[in-house]
């Protein structure tokens, strides 16, 4: 990229794509996209979802000591621009997550998308 701008002048941009990260331990931790602070400083106003989750029938169903979750939208859009999981298939679901920031989803991209159920994907609908 930078060869390509010093040789033909600086018109290409470098797109980086929206990158997750997992620490693969137990329980999972995963994150995408802006942390609360960061979508503070950019956006006006924001929404922060966040819950410990471990009553939910995915984490009972496999008796989860932890999972928890915090999910960052763009209020004013319903954009979401960040996700932070907690959590067994945190690596998985933050995947969904990518994707939604990847192609700028809604909230209510997510609750109206239809996901098999019980899964850990599913639980994404209640998070937004």
């Amino acid at each position: 990229m930078v060869a390509e701008n010093i040789i033909n002048g600086n018109d290409k941009v470098l797109e980086v794509p929206v990158i997750p990260s997992v620490v693969f331990t137990s329980p999972n931790l995963a994150t995408v996209g802006y942390s609360e602070e960061e979508a503070r400083s950019r956006y006006k106003n924001i929404r922060v979802n966040f819950e410990v989750a471990t009553d939910w029938f995915n984490a009972k169903r496999i008796n989860a000591p932890l999972y928890a979750y915090k999910v960052i939208i763009n209020d004013r859009t319903g954009e979401i621009v960040g996700a932070h999981l907690l959590g067994p298939d945190a690596g998985e679901t933050i995947n969904i997550f990518t994707m939604a920031i990847t192609n700028k989803m809604t909230d209510r991209d997510i609750k109206s998308s239809i996901f098999s159920y019980p899964s850990w994907g599913n639980d994404i609908k209640s998070m937004v």
